[in-house]
């Protein structure tokens, strides 16, 4: 895609939402403390997305690796998610928005995967927006879970090796049914993509800002995908 207006240029986009804990901290206050404020400025983000073009928005809510903080930051971050999608589930079916979730749902309370669910299937006809939340995600974990679907299906006679290729492949990951996010933002200041859409991120353009994610507006979101709009994408190609 060449240079192009807003409206058109990001479809789908992707975001590591950095920052909550020093945010907090900055203002002397417990790392739960950003996280909560970070939950709010995912609403005012989504629904910007329509207003920009933005069908798709993939936000990295909980990593495999984020098990390893303290237990009770993992704790916190547990409840809130239950409570954001108690909170918002009426909010987004109303406005049209398909929530999905990736990730490893095995480690997660069953309480949690109930809700999840629920929210997927009350949401499953909308198609404003498509929302996806990565939970228990992470971008090798998710290549090695879709290789040992691919193998299951090689043994079982369904699939042959021959027939494993870098469009068969994307079939078992988490986001087969989502297109490749076109634009992928950092916030925090942090320039690394942390295990999060290895494969899918291929060629997405990225875009690091210093912003913490709790200050992260949807003016800045909207002045990011401006930038990404002046840019040209060549996928290992040469420009007409």
């Amino acid at each position: 895609m060449t240079k192009g207006s807003l409206v058109d240029a990001a479809r789908h986009v992707a975001i590591i939402m950095d920052g909550n804990g020093r945010w907090a901290q900055k203002r002397g206050k417990p790392r739960l403390f950003g996280h909560h404020a970070g939950s709010k400025r995912v609403r005012e983000i989504l629904q910007s997305c329509p207003h920009l073009g933005v069908k798709y928005l993939t936000i990295f809510a909980f990593s495999t690796e984020n098990w390893r903080r303290t237990q009770e930051e993992v704790a916190g971050l547990m409840t809130l998610f239950r409570r954001y999608i108690i909170r918002e589930a009426e909010n987004l079916n109303n406005n049209g928005v398909r929530v999905r979730f990736i990730g490893d749902r095995m480690r997660l309370a069953t309480s949690l995967v109930d809700l999840m669910d629920n929210l997927e299937m009350i949401t499953r006809d909308n198609d404003i927006v498509h929302l996806t939340i990565a939970i228990n995600y992470g971008g090798r974990d998710e290549v090695a879970r879709a290789a040992q679907r691919l193998a299951y299906d090689v043994k079982s006679g369904r699939l042959l090796p021959k027939e494993i290729n870098e469009k068969t492949l994307p079939r078992y990951l988490d986001t087969y049914v989502l297109p490749d996010p076109d634009l992928l933002i950092r916030t925090s200041g942090e320039a690394r993509i942390s295990n999060f859409l290895l494969w899918q991120a291929a060629y997405s353009e990225y875009d690091f800002v210093d912003t913490l994610w709790p200050d992260f507006t949807p003016a800045m979101f909207e002045e990011a995908l401006a930038r990404f709009a002046n840019r040209t994408r060549r996928f290992g190609g040469i420009p007409a």
